[in-house]
């Protein structure tokens, strides 16, 4: 029995246009987004002149993993608590769906906050552009991909800006990724398939 939300009442996913039918199940997500988002970060990972970037940017972390590891087990413990408290009960599929929502967090940020803006300011572009770009492409693959609404679209822009802005003042990939992962949660506490997950896509 199929328990997905209709169109009128799902918050992020528009209705079915030429990008395909709406998205009700985790393998999809992962498909669309998650799995090709991978990929391009192992890509761009994969580069030499990326390479600097990433490990400066997570030197901090590296530098104090107590710190460090105790933020996340703060972190992945409060969204445990508010899954619980949410849809009160907890199962292992809900730890799977927060840890996966941490997991695309750090790949975005990566992507779309260091390494598309360092590779676009490389070929000599300001570094003002090459961020403002990268938001841009940021809202463009929530709207190809998970088919969201052109009004989250654009707050997946704003957020984006404010993201790059804090990576800039901070340098801490993995202190960006943590706002991200709390944020994403929040905005898409259930995963795909649950009834009542009109917050998902």
């Amino acid at each position: 029995m199929d328990n997905t939300p209709p169109f009128s009442h799902r918050r992020l996913q528009r209705d079915k246009d030429f990008t395909g039918d709406r998205i009700s199940t985790f393998r999809e997500v992962f498909l669309r987004h998650g799995l090709p988002g991978l990929l391009l970060a192992v890509v761009f990972f994969a580069l030499p002149t990326m390479q600097g970037a990433f490990a400066g940017s997570v030197e901090r972390g590296l530098a104090n993993p107590a710190l460090y590891g105790l933020i996340f087990i703060l972190i992945i413990s409060a969204l445990n608590a508010h899954a619980v408290f949410l849809n009160q009960d907890w199962s292992l599929s809900k730890l799977g769906w927060i840890l996966y929502l941490g997991v695309l967090s750090f790949w975005e940020e990566w992507v779309f906050r260091l390494a598309i803006p360092t590779g676009l300011e490389s070929l000599g572009g300001p570094r003002w552009a090459a961020v403002i770009l990268s938001s841009a492409l940021f809202g463009a693959a929530h709207y190809f991909t998970l088919r969201w609404r052109w009004q989250w679209c654009i707050g997946a822009f704003v957020g984006s800006l404010f993201l790059s802005r804090q990576l800039h003042l901070q340098n801490d990939l993995l202190l960006i990724t943590a706002i991200h992962w709390v944020a994403t949660y929040l905005n898409t506490p259930r995963q795909p398939g649950q009834s009542s997950s009109a917050a998902i896509v």
